[in-house]
């Protein structure tokens, strides 16, 4: 996968780069996966700007997922990532106040965004 940043060169100790990943349109594929998934969990108010905590948590959750199942965390992530993105979506088609829903694929960079946003939402 292009968009999931699991390579050598993103292998990172701390999710945790301070990088400038929003400047440009795609550059967010190139974060770290682990990043993406910290910076996630920052979201709603009463957690904004807490990026040690939501490091802690990741870190907590991974070792957690290596003791129950005995592979490896990272692996685990891009597994659910891959199984959580969807494949299809529904856009709004419609003038004149008459709104039709109409099926469209979904690129792979939303799949990999929307799988993100799902997994913590439902961690949450």
């Amino acid at each position: 996968q292009d968009h999931i940043s699991v390579k050598e060169k993103f292998a990172k100790y701390l999710p945790h780069s301070a990088g400038r990943y929003a400047h440009k349109r795609f550059r967010k594929a190139q974060c770290p996966i682990v990043e993406r998934l910290t910076n996630s969990l920052m979201m709603h108010g009463r957690n904004n700007g807490k990026k040690l905590m939501a490091v802690r948590i990741v870190k907590h959750a991974f070792e957690i997922i290596h003791l129950l199942t005995g592979e490896n965390p990272l692996q685990v992530l891009v597994t659910a990532i891959i199984n959580s993105g969807p494949r299809e979506d529904s856009t709004r088609i419609g003038r004149a106040g008459t709104v039709r829903r109409q099926a469209v694929d979904v690129s792979p960079l939303r799949r990999v965004n929307q799988a993100i946003w799902l997994l913590c939402t439902g961690a949450r």
